[in-house]
């Protein structure tokens, strides 16, 4: 629907300062008020019922448009004014005659608090509605392609598994639980830590030669220790504000994106297979 706005904190300012105008009191504190009228959908309309408003010098600080959910064949129009109580009044009066009033003096918030957007997907609101992100995962650790190499190996399925469960049982807010990795995952992290650290110095980019250094000292990064979550989303809040949370797998780029919206990072906990 039509959405405008038009700033009017000047004009708000002014009536305040000068209680004896002449121009009436105003209909709230700041001189503001609403009116909801419908009208039929058609050429003109619109145009007819604004030049009332425009003829009681009443100023629109806020004008929407929606289909009206009496009759499909009429628009409902909300406006915000800014007028005194007797101009207000007047034009009520000859909006009558043009239009359908649906209520006078409504909520701030009367359209903006419905559900009309129904074709927006559920997005979170608040930091702790990422816990039902983090449920929806794609694909969990323990489901493994059959080409995968730990596809047949059940010891690391069972591992996978393990990982799956801790990361689903994870709520906002809580210290995020520390791994015991076993001797086979240190070593798998630790030919990887090897190899690449051979690699940092010619490929890896500044900030990352600049903080690599501080994740060995503050948060475990050795070749024989594998970090833990909870050690290295402290090390980034403090630094950055972003946290890191465990997922079970796979996210939606939807779902992985909304958490950094909020600052947070989803992130695995197992070892891949070696």
């Amino acid at each position: 629907g039509l959405t405008i706005n038009r700033s009017s904190s000047g004009k708000n300012e002014e009536k305040k300062g000068s209680k004896g105008n002449g121009k009436g009191e105003s209909v709230s504190d700041g001189g503001k008020t609403a009116v909801v009228f419908s009208l039929k959908n058609e050429v003109g309309g619109l145009v007819k019922a604004l030049r009332l408003f425009q003829e009681k010098h009443v100023s629109m600080v806020h004008i929407e448009s929606r289909k009206s959910k009496r009759r499909n064949s009429e628009v409902e129009i909300f406006v915000d004014c800014d007028c005194s109580k007797k101009e207000f009044n007047e034009l009520i009066q000859l909006l009558k005659f043009q239009t359908n009033i649906v209520s006078l003096n409504p909520p701030e918030n009367i359209w903006t608090g419905e559900e009309d957007l129904d074709c927006v997907p559920w997005f979170p609101r608040k930091i702790s509605e990422l816990d039902k992100c983090s449920q929806r995962v794609l694909m969990y650790g323990s489901e493994l392609d059959a080409d995968h190499p730990g596809f047949k190996d059940n010891v690391y399925r069972q591992r996978r598994k393990y990982f799956v469960d801790v990361a689903m049982s994870y709520k906002y807010g809580q210290p995020i639980p520390r791994v015991e990795y076993t001797a086979e995952e240190i070593k798998t992290w630790g030919v990887v830590f090897r190899e690449l650290s051979k690699l940092y110095p010619t490929h890896a980019c500044r900030e990352y030669l600049k903080n690599f250094p501080l994740l060995t000292k503050y948060c475990g990064y050795r070749e024989d220790n594998v970090p833990q979550l909870e050690d290295v989303s402290i090390f980034l809040k403090e630094r950055s504000g972003f946290t890191v949370r465990p997922v079970a797998g796979y996210l939606s780029p939807r779902d992985f994106l909304a958490g950094l919206a909020y600052r947070v990072f989803h992130c695995t906990q197992y070892v891949r297979h070696g």
